[in-house]
Parts: C-alpha cells; structure tokens; sequence
C-alpha cells in the first residue's frame, strides 16, 4: 500500500512533465499550464505522506516547501479560488496534521528518520542534499515569477532540476526505492528537452 502511494504521486509528477513538454513542443517554446501545478499540488500531497510513512526524512523535506510554492503558482495563475474550499482547506492542513502527529504519538519518531538503520548518515546527507538542490529550482522559479508576476519555468528551473534528479536518482538505487528512480529516470529527459528548447527560444 505504501509503495502504491508512492508510485500515485510519481505518476501525477511524470503526467504533468509529459504534459507540459507535450504543450511546449507544440508551442515550439517552454510554457506552464495550470495543470502543472495542479497535479504537481496532489502530486507532493501523496508523496509527503508516502514519506512518513517510509520514515523517510529527506523526501518529507523535499515535499515540505515545493508544496506551498505549487500553491502559490496556482493563485498567480487565479486557479486556486476555482479548486472547492474544502479541499483548499486539505491541502492546507493535512501537512500540518501529520506533523503534529509525529511530534505527538508517543514515538519517537525523530530517531524513526535520523537513526533509521535502512538509510547510513553518509546516505541520509546525499538524500537530503539531493532533495535540497531540487527544492530549490522551485524557490528560483517562485522569485522569478513573482518578479515577473506571472508563471514561468526559466532556465535556472530546469537546470536544478536535472542536477537535483541525478543526485536523487543515485539516492535512489543506494537506498533500493524503486518510487524515487522510476519518477526521476523519465524526468531528466524532460528536463533536458526543455533547456534545448529554451536555447532554441533565445536564439
């Protein structure tokens, strides 16, 4: 059950780069459709869930930030007051819920994900780098088009994008999750595609 949410939330994360390169490619340009954000939204929902419940700090931390970016994104593209309130209000708050929980189960949890003997601290440190760098693609794509006051993917996005998907890719195979290596393997392509079409859209 715990892997079948994983492989869920990878499968949206791969439905919206397929997405969103099949639109590009049509456009002859790098776009960003709403529905990107939308399944990137329920996307990052299930995999942080997926990461508690595999004990799994480093994706519960990569999820954690990315998550009200998406959100943010939705708002500047005036999508979010279309989704109903009431899972406007799941969104908002079932992160916070498992927190608390975490926090407040009467388990130590906190050694659950940095004494976890399935995952060394060498392997805790590439996952969590890993899962840092492509956080912050986000962070540079959320300031960038908050300077720009609309959505936009640019280079920078992309290029952390694949530095990041490599050094998960690798976390992957060392820490045997095949969720992780399935969602990344298509994505550096995609990745790739995109930083050839925005060359191609500055010439």
């Amino acid at each position: 059950m715990i892997y079948g949410i994983g492989f869920i939330a990878q499968a949206l994360f791969s439905s919206r780069l397929i997405i969103q390169w099949f639109l590009s490619e049509k456009q002859k340009k790098v776009v960003t459709p709403a529905l990107f954000w939308g399944l990137s939204l329920f996307a990052s929902f299930l995999l942080y869930i997926y990461g508690y419940l595999r004990n799994d700090f480093a994706i519960m931390l990569g999820q954690s930030l990315t998550y009200f970016i998406y959100i943010r994104n939705l708002q500047i593209q005036n999508q979010w007051k279309k989704i109903p309130v009431l899972i406007r209000w799941i969104f908002y708050l079932v992160p916070g819920i498992i927190v608390a929980y975490y926090f407040n189960n009467n388990i130590i949890d906190v050694n659950k994900f940095f004494k976890n003997e399935a995952i060394p601290l060498w392997l805790l440190v590439l996952g969590i780098v890993s899962q840092v760098i492509f956080m912050l693609r986000f962070v540079y794509q959320w300031l960038y088009s908050e300077k720009k006051k609309q959505s936009i993917l640019p280079m920078g996005f992309w290029l952390l994008s694949n530095i990041g998907s490599l050094l998960i890719l690798t976390y992957a195979v060392f820490r045997k999750d095949p969720v992780l290596f399935i969602g990344h393997i298509m994505g550096v392509a995609i990745y790739t595609r995109n930083i050839i079409l925005l060359f191609k859209q500055n010439d």
